[in-house]
Parts: C-alpha cells; structure tokens; sequence
C-alpha cells in the first residue's frame, strides 16, 4: 500500500529539462506520450508563453495552426494547459522521455541547429573563361552551384 501511494505520488511530478536547465512541473493531467502542462509552467520551464499571435519568447514566436488548435490547448475545470511535446513536433524540436523518472528532454528545435543549409559563403569575385568579373552577391536569390579545386 504505501508503494502503490509512492508510485501515485511519483506520477504526479515530471522533470523538464529544456534549454539544459531542468524544472520540476506538475502535469496538468495524464495522458500517454504526451506532456500537457500548465501555462505558468511552460512560462517557467521553458520560458515561452501563450500570446495572441502564438508561443512567444521574447521576440522569437511560433504561430499555432488554427485548425489544430485543440492539440495545442485544452481547457479543464476553468485552467488552460499547453502540450509541449505537440509544441516540440511543430518546432522540429527531438524530445526524449523516461517513463520510469518522469523525464523529459527537449534538445534543441529547428532555428537553433546550425547545419549546412545555415552556412553562408562569403562575397567574392572572380573572372570566367572570357575574363568578365562576376561576384557571388550577383547570384543573390538563386540557386549557385560551385566547384572549387586546389592543387595544394
């Protein structure tokens, strides 16, 4: 008996660890896979918070489809929750959970990875086989393929 009310009590609190920073939550209620949390505590654990034109921190804001609004937001018993791990597939953002711990991660979304398609070559010039000069800032707009050789 005093296990099984260990075990209840244990469900009651999740860990979020976003921005590498971990915050205990309260769940706003129960439901497999996903994590639905009060709007306070996605304001505190995450630093985002529910406005009119979308999740918001700061300057940076994410609209929420309207026509998938109920996956976002529900109402219970007069208080709203928000469902991060729905928020973190809108933002390409991974997201790991333990079960057993009740944990979860959220790694970095989208906007915050740097890859190659973020990489941005700098401004050149150089000449063509007739010996006219074009710079790269020309091509501003559309697609460049460039080869590069070296002897070295």
């Amino acid at each position: 008996m005093i296990a099984t009310a260990f075990l209840s009590a244990k469900n009651l609190r999740s860990t979020i660890i976003y921005d590498n920073v971990a915050t205990v939550v309260e769940p706003a209620f129960q439901d497999p896979g996903q994590l639905w949390i009060t709007i306070a505590d996605l304001k505190r654990a995450t630093g985002f918070e529910l406005k009119p034109q979308g999740v918001c921190r700061e300057e940076l804001c994410f609209p929420l489809p309207k026509a998938r609004r109920q996956e976002f937001l529900r109402k219970d018993a007069g208080k709203e929750s928000f469902n991060l791990t729905a928020f973190a597939r809108l933002v390409h953002q991974p997201v790991a959970h333990d079960e057993t711990r009740a944990v979860w991660y959220f790694g970095l979304r989208a906007d915050q990875r740097q890859g190659l398609a973020s990489l941005r070559a700098p401004d050149f010039t150089l000449p063509d086989m007739q010996g006219k000069m074009h710079s790269l800032s020309d091509f501003r707009g559309k697609k460049v393929f460039l080869i590069t050789w070296a002897s070295w």
